[in-house]
């Protein structure tokens, strides 16, 4: 069985990372792509603008930043249907830029995706 992954594009990719796809709406600042060594930069599961500024990366907001981040990633359930079978096939690595690796996007989507049956 395969695994969903989350990682912060800062870091270093390795092959054990398996499909690395970068789920940020805006580019990562102060890296090349020729660095991050992606498979894909799906901005279709990143959170609306919106949501984003309004959630700031403030863990007191998290618990209602993860409901209102699901409610949008239901308009995008084709998308996340791609992504999970990815993971019937290879790991899936998710990766964001946010500083905390426990309060972000990609947590978030990695949990929903894991939910999602094949």
């Amino acid at each position: 069985m395969f695994k969903i992954k989350t990682k912060r594009i800062y870091e270093e990719p390795k092959a054990e990372d398996g499909y690395r796809v970068l789920v940020d709406r805006l580019w990562p600042r102060g890296i090349s792509k020729e660095a991050t060594r992606l498979d894909e930069w799906d901005k279709l599961v990143a959170p609306s603008t919106g949501l984003r500024k309004w959630f700031g990366h403030k863990p007191e907001l998290f618990e209602a930043f993860k409901e209102r981040y699901a409610e949008e990633l239901k308009d995008q359930a084709t998308e996340l249907k791609r992504l999970k079978a990815i993971v019937d096939k290879q790991d899936l690595c998710l990766l964001y830029a946010a500083k905390d690796p426990e309060v972000n996007h990609a947590v978030v989507l990695a949990a929903i995706l894991k939910k999602i049956k094949s």
